[in-house]
């Protein structure tokens, strides 16, 4: 029997993975419902970094229904890697840090952000920047642009244009010198073309060790819990349902599929459970209080640009939104096609520390039906109205140049804190600490479903953080 299973390789499973391993006493078992990275299908679509491999065609994702805005309801699909790498072998390769305040606003022992700093420098090389907040030895290479071209560099110059400063290392704030507004080149974990993500950087050069074994195309089903204590998991795989034990027990499944595996075992909200006919182990508000990135897409009727990153370039604003100026149209970052004229390079604007609340609940206790996932975007009037204004400024900053399509709701596909951490007593907590459980014994949840509110910059390098720091506690 292993002494750790750990129910997802997304981004902080590939890192938990691997620095649980390194103690070659620690048996550690991994199960992916993903292909593995040696599947034929996989590599073309997971290396690339200047695509997005999430279209019709994608055999390395998993698609889930939403509702973005509750009048009138919006419906949506949010897509989650299903693969070795998790999400972070499919995305736009955006490896922005969490800010300085994020952490310490939580007021959660051992995350204050000089606890997470030196798990930050621990998983990067940052190759622009050699001074004490980045690393120079961590398997993930990140790098800026340094020269633009096209919709960036119209988006770049006109933004310094008109008195935007400029930021040269988004990566660099602290407590003490936090960054202010402005634009600047967005870290990113793509070298060459090639996305350098957790899954490849960490978890397949750990791969050959004895004490660390991959069961990939495997879905877990439920946790097996007795007296208790999570003592396994129910799982199906290549050959069979099969059940697996282990002395301790980590999701990282990521915020929604962690989620669901909770409810579906009879974690959560009591009266969910009881609705959905799953006996209710432990009553805890699973899904309760959700949070992503709204984002409003404006498209501009700039000429896309070819062969390079979805997204080079940020502006932040001193009232938390993030506009993004996208290098090509969605069609094109997806399918690589550019034939299509209506497919137009697009700008986003998004609601970095959002006020709206989202939902996530189970809908029956089958495994195979996915959970009911509400957004809820526009139950926050004040969110709605820093969109609006974010357009505005848009409209303003590059309307004398170029011309616009229609605006329209998206999401930054940043969903988070369906089992958030918290202190014993906090009622909106699933999860200590230390990323335990509460009322389960010998589980730990450690992804994005623990971030107790969303990070005023895309989650990603933070999930990655997320692996590193809680080996400590786990191992």
């Amino acid at each position: 029997m292993p002494d750790v299973l750990i129910v997802g390789a997304g981004s902080a499973g590939s890192v938990l993975a691997e620095r649980l391993s390194a103690d070659a006493s620690c048996q550690v078992t991994l199960i992916e419902a993903g292909p593995a990275p040696s599947d034929p299908r996989v590599h073309a679509q997971i290396s690339n970094g200047l695509r997005l491999p999430i279209g019709d065609a994608s055999s390395v994702v998993h698609r889930y229904p939403t509702t973005l805005t509750v009048d009138p309801p919006r419906a949506a699909q949010i897509m989650r890697g299903a693969v070795v790498g998790g999400s972070g072998a499919v995305n736009g390769g955006y490896f922005c840090r969490g800010l300085p305040a994020d952490f310490d606003s939580w007021g959660l022992p051992g995350w204050s952000f000089s606890d997470v700093l030196p798990h930050f420098r621990a998983i990067e090389t940052d190759l622009d920047f050699t001074n004490p907040l980045h690393g120079d030895d961590g398997p993930i290479a990140v790098r800026r642009v340094s020269e633009f071209d096209g919709c960036t560099a119209s988006f770049v110059q006109a933004a310094t244009a008109a008195g935007h400063p400029w930021i040269p290392d988004l990566n660099g704030s602290t407590l003490e010198q936090p960054l202010g507004s402005g634009i600047g080149a967005v870290p990113l974990n793509i070298q060459q073309g090639t996305r350098v993500g957790p899954g490849g950087a960490y978890l397949q050069p750990a791969m050959n060790r004895p004490n660390l074994t991959l069961l990939a195309d495997t879905r877990v089903l439920r946790i097996l819990i007795a007296d208790g204590r999570a003592v396994g998991v129910q799982a199906v795989g290549p050959d069979g349902p099969a059940d697996l034990r282990g002395d301790r027990i980590i999701l990282c499944s990521g915020a929604i599929g962690s989620a669901h595996l909770l409810m579906l075992s009879g974690i959560g909200p009591a009266d969910a459970l009881q609705a959905a006919g799953i006996p209710v182990v432990a009553d805890l508000p699973v899904g309760a209080a959700t949070s992503d990135h709204p984002e409003w897409v404006l498209p501009v009727h700039w000429a896309e640009t070819h062969g390079v990153p979805p997204l080079e370039a940020v502006l932040t604003t001193a009232d938390g939104l993030e506009i993004r100026p996208y290098t090509a149209g969605f069609g094109a970052m997806v399918s690589g096609r550019r034939d299509d004229p209506a497919d137009h390079p697009h700008i986003g604007v998004a609601v970095m520390q959002p006020t709206s609340r989202g939902r996530l609940t189970v809908r029956t206790a089958d495994p195979n039906t996915p959970p009911v996932i509400e957004h809820r975007y526009d139950s926050a009037p004040g969110d709605v109205a820093l969109l609006r204004s974010g357009v505005g400024m848009v409209r303003e900053l590059i309307g004398r140049t170029t011309g616009f399509g229609p605006v329209s709701w998206s999401t930054s596909q940043h969903l988070a804190g369906t089992a958030p951490m918290g202190v014993d007593g906090d009622d909106r907590a699933v999860v200590d600490p230390q990323c335990r459980v509460y009322g389960v014994d010998r589980l730990w949840v450690v992804d994005g479903s623990v971030l107790p509110a969303i990070t005023s910059r895309g989650p990603h390098a933070s999930i990655c953080m997320l692996g590193h720091r809680a080996a400590e506690f786990i191992g």
